[in-house]
């Protein structure tokens, strides 16, 4: 495996990409569950030094995404159903006030970016559709006056971000979402704040819906229960 650093952003701390770019392993599977991450490894494969990938490890240990052991090393988490449904809990909270404000104040130019990124998303392939579907809440919102409603979502989902990228090859997934999240933004456009809040409501809670089914598929990416 080999790992290639994001590219460099202006402002974007060397720990912010490397972070970036293990967090995007590892929601990918392309760092799988379980394994261990090595900082001199690391450091030799994206041409760094040892202080900023311990840095960025220590980030994705607030998000739960990796797991440091005294005396063992660190090692990538396996997906836990209760990080998912808190992870869901605040995506909810956030997006939902953040879509009734974009439905009482969205701007002909915000509507006009959101019918784009929905356009586009009609034929994306598995991997383009994932940040497709990222840009289309982020602009939801950004709509709201409140970006930083995106910003702490976005960084609270990551096992949620795990559990989208094994959703990505069910039967219907895409196309599912593709026609709610062209609900949404009806809702938005016609300024209607309420059934923007239950549209988008029940579109967040289709990825947690799926856990037991992909469980069931990939058992070794998740924690077992301890009540089994």
């Amino acid at each position: 495996m080999a790992l290639a650093l994001i590219e460099r952003t202006p402002g974007l701390a060397a720990r912010e990409r490397i972070y970036l770019t293990l967090r995007e392993a590892i929601t990918t599977a392309e760092l799988v569950p379980g394994r261990r991450l090595s900082e001199n490894e690391l450091a030799g494969q994206l041409g760094v030094s040892r202080t900023p990938i311990r840095e960025a490890l220590a980030l994705l240990r607030e998000e739960r995404l990796v797991a440091i052991v005294p005396q063992l090393g660190t090692f990538v988490t396996r997906i836990s159903p209760s990080a998912i449904a808190d992870a869901a809990f605040v995506r909810e909270a956030l997006e939902c006030a953040a879509v009734r404000l974009a439905a009482e104040r969205i701007e002909s130019a915000a509507l006009a970016e959101l019918q784009a990124n929905l356009a586009l998303q009609a034929d994306a392939e598995p991997a383009r559709f994932h940040g497709l579907d990222d840009d289309f809440h982020r602009l939801l919102c950004e709509a709201s006056g409140h970006p930083v409603a995106w910003a702490l979502a976005h960084r609270a989902n990551g096992q949620l971000d795990r559990l989208r990228r094994l959703s990505l090859p069910e039967p219907a997934y895409r196309q599912e979402m593709v026609d709610e999240h062209h609900d949404v933004l009806a809702a938005v456009a016609e300024l209607d704040p309420d059934r923007a809040e239950r549209t988008l409501r029940h579109h967040l809670r289709m990825v947690p819906s799926l856990l037991g089914a992909l469980q069931a598929r990939h058992p070794d990416f998740f924690e077992e229960d301890p009540h089994a």
